[in-house]
């Protein structure tokens, strides 16, 4: 998801777009005992979604708790996302196009 998050937002500059890490919240799939805050992750999301902050703003970003981070370094491989891209096209029938 990241790595499509960052393609999209090479492929179309207009567009923002972000990949949010909620952290290990406590869902189903984390459990009862994971540690991270499931608001945290939901705040996040809200935050890139409607604020008006020049942070917010930005595109082709990684988040963690309203945090920036630097994703694998594989996600800005621009060969790696338009691997992804051909494979996403053949499975779905839709190509992404700038």
């Amino acid at each position: 998801m990241t790595t499509l998050a960052a393609a999209v937002a090479r492929l179309r500059p207009r567009v923002t777009s972000n990949a949010v890490d909620p952290g290990w919240v406590p869902t189903k799939m984390g459990g009862p005992h994971a540690p991270d805050d499931l608001q945290l992750g939901h705040e996040t999301q809200q935050w890139l979604a409607t604020a008006d902050d020049p942070e917010a703003l930005t595109t082709g970003g990684y988040w963690y708790h309203r945090r920036r981070r630097p994703p694998h370094p594989a996600v800005h491989d621009e060969a790696f996302q338009d691997r992804l891209l051909r494979t996403l096209a053949e499975e779905t029938g839709t190509e992404l196009r700038p």
